[in-house]
């Protein structure tokens, strides 16, 4: 299973997401923002950061870049694809998926570990969760506040399109606690947390059981391995 990570001007997270993707037994391959060859990769994965500085919008000139043009073109044929954090906001703004982001409520940059409530587990980055679940996922953002119109709002409530949903505390004002969703077939899902900061024990959240022994992340990257190679 070949998982591809593309690399922005302003990329933070992209090996994070190789280690994710090697530990859930994947492999990871580099991509660059500049070509327009996705090398026949499984899924793709936009990590997060601050591409092209987050100027005019987050992720608003990063979704120009060439290879977006192939992205586009794969994930309405089917391909798996996740956006966490400055990736979600690239999918966004290329229109994969619905609504926007927008500066936190409160006006600062957040970092924490956010307890999210799992709502949609059959697209094809949460197959491994049940719905309902409550996970543990590192968030760190400024411009996190999911926005859409109330028309757009029900609409992705009733076809059940929002994937996850804040806990406890709703960290930038994003309406009706989403945290993130999925487009209509469910290959394509955006989040605001780094799932990709929870894979492995000694440098994840705290838990009951120890501190930083959190790996709820993991199952983002088995869930679309597994579910992929049953497909095929």
């Amino acid at each position: 299973m070949r998982i591809g990570v593309i690399t922005f001007p302003g990329s933070l997270d992209d090996r994070d997401a190789h280690r994710a993707v090697r530990l859930a037994g994947g492999e990871p391959v580099a991509l660059w923002h500049g070509s327009h060859d996705l090398e026949g990769v499984d899924a793709l994965i936009l990590p997060g950061g601050f591409s092209y500085g987050d100027y005019l919008r987050c992720g608003a000139i990063a979704s120009l870049s060439p290879i977006m043009t192939e992205v586009v073109d794969a994930a309405n044929r089917g391909l798996p694809v996740l956006g966490i954090c400055n990736g979600f906001q690239m999918l966004a703004e290329a229109h994969l998926l619905e609504g926007g982001l927008i500066r936190n409520d409160h006006g600062s940059f957040i970092c924490r570990d956010q307890v999210l409530r799992v709502e949609n587990a059959s697209t094809a980055w949460t197959s491994e969760f049940e719905a309902g679940q409550e996970i543990t996922i590192p968030l760190k953002n400024g411009e996190g506040g999911f926005i859409a119109s109330e028309e757009t709002l029900d609409r992705l409530e009733g076809e059940g399109r929002v994937a996850f949903r804040y806990v406890g505390v709703n960290p930038n004002g994003s309406l009706r606690d989403i945290a993130g969703i999925a487009n209509a077939a469910g290959n394509v899902v955006g989040l605001m947390p780094h799932p990709e900061h929870a894979v492995e024990p000694g440098f994840g959240p705290d838990t009951a059981a120890a501190m930083r022994s959190g790996v709820d992340g993991l199952g983002f990257f088995t869930s679309v391995i597994r579910r992929t190679l049953v497909e095929a």
